[in-house]
């Protein structure tokens, strides 16, 4: 639970979280693998984002730490893509209040 509280209360991991639903509309194009299969290219998130390679990666371990993201490995390249069965436990939490 504390990883989850941490990447909710980081605003710059919620808008990589939020650009990952329209991968399209968010991140420049990647040249291998489609975004909604295999998911976005590190290089492409931190290029959208336009943070240093090490701010990323931190933010998206903590999304991955919290399971909100799932990570995928192809060769050299790390793809991310929002974890939706845990994006929906949680917003069904919070709709009933946290009860």
């Amino acid at each position: 639970m504390i990883e989850l509280f941490k990447a909710l209360s980081n605003r710059k991991g919620l808008e990589i979280l939020h650009g990952l639903k329209h991968p399209e509309k968010h991140f420049p194009p990647q040249d291998e693998g489609d975004v909604h299969t295999v998911g976005v290219c590190f290089s492409s998130i931190q290029e959208g984002v336009g943070l240093s390679q090490s701010t990323v990666s931190d933010y998206l371990a903590t999304l991955q730490r919290a399971s909100l993201v799932e990570v995928r490995r192809i060769g050299q390249w790390t793809y991310y893509k929002r974890n939706e069965a845990t994006i929906r436990a949680l917003a069904e939490i919070l709709g009933k209040g946290g009860s």
